[in-house]
């Protein structure tokens, strides 16, 4: 059997759907809810084992043919790398920058990375949409995020 990116893509997401199904048992249920037919810790089941269930089937289904589904040692893995490292560098500065200064760079500087160089998209397609994704969080759901430490010193 040949790797290819799709089986690539299903072995990791088998992965990630064990691990999750596996920590959803850690979930903690309130006093009688053992019993219930729906409780917290039912979709997390039903997630992974349908998690589990597609990537078997990305595995084991007829890959495409050769032409659209090239070998997994031919994949830009320096791009992989580069937006891992941006998502690294988001959560290092997040705290320090806070949430929209954080989110515009981080999106902008991924853009970039994606193949994106003109100026003015990379600021339009990033900066507006921390800024609504902020309030939203922040004004209509309610979720508290912590303030940038810079201003604080």
């Amino acid at each position: 059997m040949n790797l290819t990116k799709d089986r690539f893509g299903g072995l990791l997401f088998l992965l990630v759907s064990a691990t999750y199904g596996y920590y959803a048992a850690d979930i903690p249920l309130l006093p009688g809810d053992k019993f219930e037919p729906f409780h917290a810790q039912t979709m997390p089941y039903w997630l992974s084992s349908l998690g589990i269930f597609f990537s078997f089937l990305l595995i084991g289904l007829k890959p495409a043919p050769p032409s659209e589904n090239e070998s997994i040692s031919n994949s830009n893995l320096v791009l992989m790398l580069g937006l891992m490292a941006f998502t690294f560098a988001f959560s290092i500065a997040l705290p320090w920058l806070g949430f929209p200064i954080t989110t515009s760079i981080f999106l902008a500087s991924s853009y970039w990375l994606l193949g994106e160089r003109r100026l003015k998209m990379l600021l339009f397609a990033s900066v507006p949409f921390a800024l609504v994704f902020w309030l939203l969080l922040t004004e209509v759901l309610d979720v508290y995020i912590a303030p940038a430490r810079f201003i604080f010193w």
